[in-house]
């Protein structure tokens, strides 16, 4: 499996679950489309910060 979940990062570091088991993830017009294995999808208004795919770990940062 390859899938993996993204997470909003936060300027003060902390990170929360935006969605798990991602399997699709297209930039759109400057904002992020995702998703997951069981169909659930998400539109993110910002920008990728990193991709881990070793920890299946996606982090997303909000726009300024």
């Amino acid at each position: 499996m390859c899938e993996a979940n993204a997470y909003v990062c936060y300027k003060d570091g902390t990170e929360e679950l935006y969605l798990e088991n991602v399997d699709i993830m297209k930039p759109e017009e400057g904002k992020i489309f995702l998703k997951n294995l069981f169909g659930e999808q998400k539109v993110f208004e910002g920008s990728i910060r990193e991709v881990s795919l070793l920890r299946h770990k996606i982090l997303l940062e909000k726009k300024a």
